[in-house]
């Protein structure tokens, strides 16, 4: 669960930077935005989300499952909003590789919810 939380909060901290080191860039590959302050405030929360899963993977918070319940949580909703906007023509079809990217990412956490934590294999698992 730890090698999850630091490659998917890496990822996030990544893409959730990109607008807002480069917002020509980012629009040059995910087509014109009208409120670049939505744009600026989704790429914050994202990387406030990752550096979350990387410190949790360092401190071993983790193991708790809040920060994967979180993380699922985040994919599935960006996974869902990319797919919705970008089938119907409001945003670019290059956000259905996005939807693609949310997508395994959220399914890689939910098999990980599904495991009984490893200090007590008596424990449910989350889900």
């Amino acid at each position: 669960m730890r090698l999850l939380a630091v490659a998917h909060g890496a990822f996030m901290v990544a893409t959730g930077m990109w607008p807002l080191a480069s917002m020509k860039s980012f629009q040059a590959v995910t087509g014109p935005k009208a409120d670049l302050w939505l744009v600026k405030t989704v790429g914050c929360l994202l990387t406030l989300v990752g550096l979350h899963s990387v410190l949790a993977a360092r401190t071993g918070d983790v193991e708790s499952r809040r920060t994967g319940l979180l993380a699922f949580g985040v994919s599935s909703a960006l996974a869902s909003i990319s797919f919705f906007y970008s089938v119907r023509g409001r945003i670019s079809k290059i956000y259905l590789l996005d939807t693609l990217m949310q997508t395994t990412w959220a399914l890689l956490w939910l098999r990980e919810l599904m495991k009984p934590p490893e200090d007590d294999a008596k424990t449910k698992p989350l889900f």
